[in-house]
Parts: structure tokens; sequence; C-alpha cells
């Protein structure tokens, strides 16, 4: 069979999927969007490990850092100016199962950078302003029984950019209402864990802990309230508009929002590791079982755009690729939009979505909870570095400093060695489409106190 043969073979049964294309709405009365079709290569589907090879001692670096903390399974993604590089799963994905790059895994607060975006998207579409309140009558969530909630006024200062920032005036001192389910149900009386609306009436009644704008204090709060934002202003559930306006336009097509048990994690999704001195846990719903945390510790789920989301890293760094303001992959942002979420002023400060945007080291963003920690690193020089492990350790939020040590190590000594080529576009000719043995294929449908940051 001819190249040209094979490669037509390969494309016209693997490679077909969705995307989803705005229309800007501007002047049509600030509804969504249009979605239309294209072709787009799935890339949890036709990725496997045999793609991407890593140079004589590399494999036996990350292995060495696997078994330092003990991480059952991790991903790991390069990206250099738009192309990636390299894309591959070390260790294990489940029981026996290896972990390949068509796995998905919980990424905890990296779900922040997607929900940031989101808002960017409905910006640019004329539907909300960064300067617009979120609460009180002219606020977006303006809802009758949020304003009888709030008894402190400040909570009508706050704006959409300050949520973005963690400057909305909350802190987890008192407790983070997205992990303390289990006790807001036995201070108020509950039944039943409370919806995001009632979550957030019972946490309005709170007053804030600084004046918004003034400071940050780090929210999953806040970006709670952005996933509810989108919500509003789209129409749409936060996840269908995320999957249909952000995530498909940059060619993901494999996110979901994660299940809170083992049994209901989709079809490629990892299984998750606490460890393994770790002990059991209450369940968050009041029940009387214990759990591991990573399994109903806390109601991942609910954490939405906070910390739900689940991918691969492969798809994660085509995601960030979409968001670079680099021209190898078309941005599903505007320039500006790129500028306002990556805008430095100094460590002081958050950027949009992202952890830092220090323009002289990189921009960044983690995400740490029970389970799974999440890091990427964007570097000065167009390098994108992402790792997603499906194991939680004992030193929680602190694991991406070690993991960018590691990066900075491999970069040195590997990089120049990778195979230059372009997953995202240039499928081996080898390619099967099928990922045996990895533990991938298609899905159907924190710190150490399980907090996402």
């Amino acid at each position: 069979m001819s190249k040209s043969a094979l490669k037509l073979l390969i494309y016209s049964a693997v490679l077909v999927g969705v995307i989803a294309v705005a229309t800007s709405t501007r002047d049509s009365g600030k509804t969504v969007g249009e979605v239309k079709d294209t072709v787009r290569v799935h890339l949890n589907e036709v990725l496997n490990n045999s793609f991407s090879e890593a140079p004589a001692g590399m494999d036996a670096r990350i292995s060495r850092f696997m078994s330092q903390w003990q991480l059952h399974g991790i991903q790991l993604s390069i990206v250099r100016n738009d192309s990636l590089l390299f894309s591959r799963g070390y260790g294990e994905a489940d029981e026996g199962v290896g972990m390949g790059p068509g796995n998905i895994l919980r990424m905890a607060s990296v779900s922040k950078l997607i929900t940031a975006t989101g808002i960017m998207v409905l910006k640019e579409e004329g539907l909300l302003s960064l300067s617009d309140t979120v609460f009180g009558p002219r606020g977006i969530l303006n809802d009758t029984s949020f304003t009888a909630a709030i008894h402190d006024k400040n909570y009508y200062r706050i704006t959409v950019e300050q949520l973005l920032r963690h400057q909305g005036g909350f802190s987890e001192a008192g407790g983070d209402p997205l992990f303390s389910t289990r006790t807001i149900m036995q201070v108020n009386h509950l039944s039943e864990p409370p919806s995001a609306e009632e979550l957030v009436r019972l946490t309005l009644r709170r007053h804030l802990r600084f004046l918004p704008g003034t400071t940050q204090s780090y929210s999953n709060f806040g970006y709670l309230l952005l996933s509810m934002i989108i919500e509003k202003v789209s129409g749409e559930p936060y996840e269908t508009f995320i999957q249909d306006r952000v995530l498909r336009p940059a060619g993901c097509v494999d996110f979901h929002l994660a299940n809170n048990y083992y049994k209901e994690k989709y079809p490629n999704e990892s299984r998750y590791y606490v460890p393994s001195n770790e002990p059991l846990v209450p369940k968050y719903d009041n029940s009387p079982d214990s759990v591991e945390r990573c399994y109903g510790g806390n109601d991942v789920h609910a954490l939405a755009g906070a910390g739900a989301w689940v991918g691969s890293s492969a798809e994660l760094a085509r995601f960030v690729a979409s968001i670079d303001g680099r021209h190898g992959v078309p941005d599903i942002i505007s320039p500006e939009s790129v500028r306002e979420m990556t805008g430095y002023t100094d460590h002081e400060r958050f950027s949009l979505g992202w952890n830092d945007t220090n323009p002289e080291i990189g921009w960044t963003r983690t995400g740490t909870m029970s389970g799974t920690s999440a890091f990427i690193k964007y570097f000065p020089d167009g390098d994108c570095w992402i790792f997603i492990s499906n194991t939680s350790t004992w030193i929680g939020p602190r694991l991406p400093r070690y993991t960018s040590g590691l990066f900075s190590a491999l970069r040195k000594e590997y990089l120049s060695k990778l195979k230059k080529q372009n997953l995202f576009d240039e499928i081996p000719e080898d390619a099967s489409g099928k990922l045996t043995g990895e533990g991938a294929g298609r899905c159907g449908s924190a710190g150490l106190d399980g907090s996402s940051r």
C-alpha cells in the first residue's frame, strides 16, 4: 500500500471528530454562538506510547522520580512552539493496566485555567465584562435568594475580575466551603449534600474576610461562582458550555467533569491512589461510611470549574497551545485576551486562570488534591511541559516544586534529543488507531486535606 493510501485509510478510520466553532454573536442580541462541525484528530484515540520514544536515560530519570514520590502512574507531554513532540504514560493507570497518553485523569485546580478561558470567551462575545459586579440587583448572580442571604454589603463590590484573581474577599481560614460538605450538612441540619445554589446561599451569610480588590486569598469558592456565572450568562450547563465553546474549538474532545467514585469513572480514566499509610476518612455526604479520600472523601464533581475537570496531558497541551498567542495552533481567544490572562505585575497578584505569568520564568498552573497532582510549565522560549499524576503524596501541593526541578533537568539533558515531530497533526504512518495494553480507549460519556490548588 502506498504512503498516501495508508494515510488516507488512517485518517478516514480514526481521525474524524467534531469541533465546535464559535460564531461571533456581538450583533445577535447577546446569544451564544452556533456550533459547526469539522474534522479534528482525536488525540486520546490515536496516540500511544510507541509514538514518543524517549532518549536513552530519560525513562530511567522519570522512573526514579516516580519511585521517590511513590507515584503509581504519570503522563508527560512536551510541546515546543505549539508542536507536540512527546506524549507518553509511565507506570500504571489501574491495577495491571499500563498508563498511556490516551488515559484521562483528574487535574484539580488546572481546571481554573479552563474556567478563566470560558469567561474570556463570553467577554469577547460581549456577554459580560470583567468589571461586572457579581451580586446584588445589578449583579450577574442577582437571584433574589442570593441577595436576601447577604448581610455584608461589601459582597456587592465583587467583580468578575476579582474572582479570577482570588481577590473577592473570600478566605479558607474558616474552612473551604467546597471541601467542608460534611461539616456544612451537620451545622445546617441538611439530609443531603447542598446543591451549588444552596452552598452559595449558606456562604453568603458569612462576612467577607477582606474588602474585595484590596488583597488576595486563594479561593476555590470564587471559581465555583465563576462556573455559575458562565451558566447564567450562556444559558447552558457549565460542562456543556465549556466542552462546546472552549475545549472542542481547541481540538479537545475528551474532557469531562469528574465523578466521585471508582465505579463511576470513565472507561479510559485512570484509577487514583493516596499514600499507602493514609487512613480512611468519613464520607463527604455525612453517612457513617469510611472511604479513601480520593473516592468519596470530598464531592469532587461539585467542584465544577474550581477543580473537577478530567482529561489527558496531550489534550491539555493542545488546550494550552490554543490560548498562548503563538501561531502554530490557532488560538480560541484573541491576542488581547491572551495578554489579559498572562499580564504580569508582581508575584503578589494572581494572573487570570494562571498561578503566575512572570515573563522571566514563564507561566505556571498547578493542581493538587487527593489522588492527583498536575503541573503546567510554559517556558519563555515556547516550550510547554505538562505532568499529571494519578497519585497524591505526603507533601501535597508542594509536589509541583519538585516536578519543576524534574522538568529543568530533563530539558537540559534530553530536549535536544527528542524526535522532531508534531503529534497534534502528524500521526506516524504505522498508526493503527488502537491503544491496546495502555488502558486507553474512548470515553463514553489535593492537598492531603483534599483541597484543590
